[in-house]
């Protein structure tokens, strides 16, 4: 299997290149369950940050990652939007999304109580990844219905074009493999 060394916050790790359809490969990066990167990232991304009174994630790979970088930036509270309505959501707003490494599209779920911890507040979006920006796209989407002020949008790697752009903040780049 052909792999791909990523290093990251002083963290090496060799991915595995896997297709995801007929033209395009990624390196797949797999955040859960890997401590090491979660822990050396976070401090070097929450450098990068500008003031926020909250983080929000999309359900589940970005949720390690912003657990930790919460602990480092002394937040008691974050928001995951969640990937379906569960039973103790009351009026859940929902964004529909579709990211290059789901099969289908997905809807992103903010619970009522979220949506309160957003309100009026300035919100700082992470990710695991960006890579064609949909998934940060639909939860920038959701944040601005429930009444939050985005002031990053940030990743621990920004995959193919999105190393590019000038709207997010992320600490290394990842390839796309054609």
């Amino acid at each position: 299997m052909k792999t791909y060394e990523l290093n990251v916050a002083g963290v090496t790790r060799q991915l595995p290149i896997i297709p995801i359809n007929e033209n395009i490969k990624i390196a797949s990066f797999v955040i859960l369950g890997d401590a090491e990167i979660v822990t050396a990232a976070a401090p070097l991304l929450a450098e990068k940050l500008p003031e926020a009174d909250i983080l929000v994630t999309a359900e589940a790979k970005g949720i390690p990652f912003v657990h930790e970088l919460a602990n480092v930036l002394n937040m008691k509270r974050y928001v995951v939007a969640r990937k379906s309505i569960k039973n103790y959501m009351n009026n859940p707003l929902k964004h529909e999304v579709h990211s290059i490494t789901t099969q289908k599209p997905q809807t992103l779920y903010l619970d009522d109580q979220d949506v309160e911890l957003i309100r009026g507040k300035r919100v700082a979006l992470i990710d695991d990844v960006i890579s064609t920006g949909e998934s940060i796209q639909a939860l920038e989407e959701l944040v601005k219905k429930a009444g939050g002020h985005i002031v990053a949008k940030a990743a621990i790697l920004a995959e193919g074009d999105a190393a590019e752009r000038d709207d997010i903040m992320f600490l290394e780049k990842l390839p796309i493999f054609k």
